[in-house]
């Protein structure tokens, strides 16, 4: 598999950060192993879905962080599972955690979301989990655009479980305004549901205009990065992007 480009920062002040998706099912399986296939993506941020939310939840993200060699940024219980983690790579700006509409009778979602530098450049995150329901997703994909218009910043990525695929009408929306990871320079493997599933790609890294895509996509062949590892560590499969974002 060609290697994805390590983090690095340009003599021109861009940089090149690596930001990993993963839905790690609230930590209810191996956590060493979960840890393992983290660091060994060496991620400058992570954009985790279903963190733990309920009883001492803050102890579980803290430690999931540590065993990872990142530091907890913001999110868990307070944006209802999506979170974000770093590397000390990472200052951090600005963080804010939102709540979305809710339909009764369905989950509570919410956004994770951080401005973060690295040298002179800026980078918008927004770490999110979308609906079971057609409806409610498409709105909640809507209310994520303008969530990343409302961070102000020039380049800014969003990654999660979309609970969609390609050819949905929410995954169309956030693609059209979007670069879609995959789709814009495919790297590893496609589809993210857990191995053995039916293929599906319902997890993906988008990013703003001026950020250039690298290279995306589950990192099975990645050095470091094992499939007994990744079937132990939780229901999805990771999705890695490595972008260069121009300084500001």
């Amino acid at each position: 598999m060609e290697d994805l480009p390590e983090s690095v920062t340009e003599p021109d002040g861009s940089v090149v950060v690596r930001v990993l998706s993963y839905n790690i099912r609230s930590m209810r399986d191996d956590v060493a192993a979960l840890a393992r296939v983290i660091r060994a993506c060496r991620p400058d941020v992570v954009c985790i879905q279903e963190a733990p939310r309920f009883f001492r939840w803050r102890k579980a993200a803290a430690r999931l962080a540590r065993t990872s060699d990142l530091v907890y940024v913001t999110g868990g219980a307070t944006a209802s599972g999506p979170m974000i983690l770093a590397s000390l790579r990472a200052h951090v700006e600005h963080t804010e955690d939102v709540l979305l509409p809710r339909t009764p009778g369905l989950h509570q979602r919410g956004f994770a979301t951080a401005v973060l530098r690295f040298g002179r450049a800026r980078l918008g995150v927004l770490s999110c989990h979308l609906s079971i329901n057609d409806q409610e997703r498409y709105e909640q994909g809507r209310l994520l655009l303008d969530q990343l218009s409302a961070l102000h910043v020039p380049h800014a990525v969003a990654a999660g479980d979309l609970n969609d695929r390609p050819d949905g009408h929410t995954f169309g929306l956030l693609a059209g305004a979007l670069q879609d990871g995959w789709a814009t320079k495919p790297w590893g493997r496609e589809h993210t549901t857990r191995l053995g599933d039916p293929l599906q790609r319902i997890d993906a890294v988008f990013a703003t205009d001026g950020v250039q895509v690298l290279g995306c996509g589950v990192p099975m062949g990645l050095t470091g990065v094992r499939e007994r590892d990744l079937r132990a560590a939780t229901d999805h499969l990771p999705v890695l992007a490595a972008v260069r974002v121009p300084a500001t």
